[in-house]
């Protein structure tokens, strides 16, 4: 096995990488154990070592040098679903981890390994490199073209500073782009990206949108994007803002402008489906597809991390039904923890669902999160069934199984 040659991966406070072949890893997949062949692979472009401050690795023995290290987490590229968590203990006071999907890292063959499998690729949401300024060219002349327009103002903020891929779609005028236009949401997520409770110990790494944007604004954008993207998608509802489904008016308008303008392209939701009768309202107005957030088909591990307000999980699903009932190219963004998304009640749960309603695709996200925190909220697993398991038996109860959505 794989397994029995890894070893530690691990920082010093100064956040410099290390590798120990000496002392074997342990990983957390719901409960502490040693990782399994099948659950490493080489750590991809664009993978990204971190260090958790505050905490110490775990290995095989306890050894006493453990002590003295950081535990390291790897950040993966999209395309790719995380298997496994890092193991470690927290020292005292140890602050909480930001936002970001944290992946169990080892060394092996004198090379990072990290728990993932590879489950989607497309061009658009590779790493990207720019050469000097051109991003900041790109972004500066099409502003220029509606220089009253807030939405664009918000993406460029989105594209330069958060270095949002939908965002900067905008501007390339290729692929998935962004059209946010809700300041307002009605769930408290624990793993806001945009805003977080006061008490949260981390700042949301993105400010919300603070203005409401408006129909002419959005579909000027959109037809824009078409008019340079045949094939193209365009998306409400995005990571700088709240439920899109708040603003059904200013969507169902600014659909109907698009496709008065242009028949070209997909007209997108991403949507925590929580009004399945505002959704509907959006279906008759023109809308294509709906990628529906979720972190969990249980009610009660769904309300722990969304915390939904006036609605619940069973209007989650509703949404999906009316989706697909409809025609609707139907997605789930499902947010995925190990430990938690392969529990057997969770993916029987999920399984059923899925077998009695029609979905094109479950796109995995890691979801971005202090695992002690999530843990601590949905809590541990009875059965964890591994990661591997869980995503094939997804796969097999009908939809495609990947990361992000194609034009094609």
């Amino acid at each position: 096995m794989i397994a029995a040659r890894a070893g530690l991966a691990y920082s010093d406070a100064g956040g410099r990488v290390y590798f120990d072949q000496t002392s074997a890893p342990l990983a957390d997949g719901g409960f502490v154990r040693t990782p399994r062949g099948e659950e490493l692979m080489p750590a991809p472009p664009g993978t990204v070592a971190v260090m958790l401050p505050g905490r110490v690795p775990l290995v095989d023995l306890g050894e006493r040098k453990a002590k003295r290290r950081t535990a390291l987490a790897a950040l993966l590229p999209a395309g790719y679903t995380r298997l496994l968590l890092p193991a470690y203990r927290e020292r005292n006071a140890a602050p909480t981890l930001p936002l970001f999907g944290y992946t169990f890292a080892c060394a092996l063959d004198d090379a990072l390994h990290v728990g993932a499998m590879k489950t989607d690729e497309g061009e658009h949401w590779s790493p990207r490199y720019f050469a000097a300024g051109q991003l900041e060219g790109l972004v500066e002349e099409r502003c220029a073209r509606d220089p009253n327009n807030r939405v664009l103002a918000q993406l460029r903020v989105c594209a330069l500073e958060y270095g949002c891929f939908t965002a900067q779609n905008v501007f390339r005028a290729r692929g998935e782009a962004a059209l946010p236009v809700s300041p307002k949401c009605n769930a408290r997520c624990l793993g806001c990206i945009s805003e977080l409770d006061a008490d949260a110990g981390i700042p949301a790494p993105q400010t919300r949108i603070a203005f409401e944007t408006t129909a002419n604004e959005l579909a000027r954008i959109a037809c824009d994007h078409l008019a340079h993207e045949p094939d193209g998608i365009v998306s409400f509802g995005q990571g700088c803002e709240g439920e899109p489904l708040l603003r059904t008016p200013a969507i169902a308008a600014a659909t109907a402008r698009i496709r008065a303008s242009t028949s070209r392209g997909t007209i997108n939701l991403n949507t925590n489906g929580s009004l399945p009768r505002s959704l509907r309202r959006l279906i008759e107005a023109g809308l294509d597809a709906v990628r529906i957030s979720l972190n969990s088909f249980r009610p009660e591990v769904y309300a722990k991390y969304y915390r939904p307000v006036a609605y619940g999980l069973d209007d989650v699903l509703e949404s999906v039904r009316i989706a697909s009932n409809a025609g609707l190219r139907v997605s789930l963004n499902l947010l995925t923890h190990p430990g938690v998304t392969d529990e057997r009640s969770e993916v029987d749960a999920a399984e059923s669902f899925l077998r009695s309603v029609r979905v094109q695709m479950v796109q995995t996200r890691t979801l971005n999160i202090d695992p002690a925190r999530y843990f601590a909220a949905v809590g541990r697993p009875a059965e964890p069934l591994g990661m591997r398991v869980a995503l094939e038996r997804l796969r097999a109860a009908g939809p495609v199984l990947g990361n992000f959505t194609h034009t094609h």
